[in-house]
């Protein structure tokens, strides 16, 4: 899967908006460009998901540099590592979702 498609999942459940072909249509029919939202890319839409979703997120960073993000949401834990951390994060928290495709 794309992370366009993950994206779209992601805003679908846990932000609440509907994807449509060139934007996120938000509650109150307020909308957001496609490219303004790239929780994969962006740490700051990373930190969204977690805070929308409810999640609780152990972030840690070895000696060596590598980054890990653990996601727990509703009893069920994702775990990814790697750089960039926007990318990490969003990785864990599809895993926790059980989203499929990551």
């Amino acid at each position: 899967m794309t992370n366009d498609q993950l994206t779209a999942i992601l805003a679908e459940r846990v932000m609440g908006w509907r994807a449509a072909p060139d934007r996120f249509i938000k509650p109150g029919r307020s909308w957001t460009p496609r490219s303004r939202f790239k929780p994969f890319v962006r740490l700051e839409d990373a930190f969204l998901l977690l805070d929308r979703g409810g999640c609780a997120c152990l972030l840690s960073i070895t000696s060596n540099g590598v980054f890990t993000a653990e996601v727990h949401v509703g009893g069920r834990t994702g775990k990814a590592s790697g750089e960039p951390k926007a990318r990490a994060i969003t990785v864990a928290i599809c895993r926790a979702l059980g989203i499929e495709g990551v």
